[in-house]
């Protein structure tokens, strides 16, 4: 089954400490992109929630967002970090010894610093078990709604590649009858003009004309390309690239049929063609 790279989960927690909530939204990309907003307190449980993105998805732009609300029962421990501080006085001091009219910082401005005061009811290590635990739930409901819009996106692609089929079948008889056409119209001139060309040569402009229209080859490869584009999404899985190039390829015939057209009824098919391909294009560079 194909996967589209659109998709929503979220998921919550009640842990020890409070409540773990996380976000999982995804939209379609060139590459695998992770991004993320972790409290600066949990940033270190990133590279773990980045390897598990990785090894479920292959593309597709990945915005995370985990949120922690302590539980407001029981007293709260702040403790301000010494370490933190002390960097925070040595900065402070540089810069008053180059701007003495620096005004000090006050204790406010001190505890509200970044890293200065930590939190012990938010601890990775307590909290890493029940992060990845979460995580791995809404990364599994991330995949359910990706696979359901992949399978979507799938029937919307098969009912495109059969009307395609439709139009190749209809566009194979078409040359053969514009060929006796253009045969039976040039002897018509000829005669109208008092000639009396040979057979020979009639012959040869029929053989001219019939290999300059000839597009035989190009639904022959038409044809190829919506059996390959059924057996890609049959077999399923990572297949967005494989199936933006076959439009590519079925763009292409689809260009030199109207190209080589000599009919209103094969400019008609080749147009309807092109119609179909580039809804699919659109559709397909959705797909994992």
């Amino acid at each position: 089954m194909i996967a589209s790279m659109t998709g929503f989960a979220s998921s919550a927690r009640e842990s020890a400490q409070g409540q773990l909530a996380i976000e999982l939204k995804t939209v379609n990309h060139r590459y695998l992109e992770f991004q993320s907003r972790i409290p600066d307190e949990l940033r270190s449980l990133e590279p773990a929630m980045r390897e598990a993105v990785t090894a479920r998805l292959t593309r597709g732009k990945v915005d995370c967002r985990l949120t922690f609300t302590p539980k407001s029962t029981g007293p709260k421990s702040l403790v301000p970090d010494a370490q933190a501080m002390k960097s925070l006085q040595d900065a402070a001091a540089a810069v008053r010894a180059h701007f003495k009219d620096a005004s000090p910082l006050t204790v406010s401005e001190v505890l509200h610093w970044p890293g200065v005061l930590a939190d012990e009811s938010l601890s990775p290590d307590q909290l890493r078990d029940d992060v990845a635990a979460l995580f791995d739930t809404a990364l599994k409901e991330l995949n359910q709604t990706r696979a359901r819009e992949g399978a979507k996106l799938e029937a919307l692609l098969l009912e495109r590649l059969d009307s395609m089929a439709v139009l190749a079948k209809d566009a194979a008889p078409l040359m053969p009858a514009a060929v006796k056409a253009f045969q039976e119209k040039l002897a018509t001139k000829i005669a109208e003009a008092g000639a009396a060309p040979t057979d020979e040569r009639l012959q040869q402009e029929v053989v001219l004309y019939a290999a300059r229209i000839d597009v035989d080859e190009e639904l022959s490869r038409l044809v190829t390309h919506i059996a390959e584009m059924r057996r890609v999404l049959a077999k399923g899985g990572a297949c967005g690239k494989r199936l933006d190039f076959l439009c590519q390829e079925l763009n292409r015939e689809a260009n030199t049929l109207g190209s080589k057209s000599v009919a209103n009824e094969m400019t008609r098919i080749a147009v309807e063609l092109k119609v179909l391909i580039e809804q699919m294009r659109e559709q397909v560079q959705n797909i994992e």
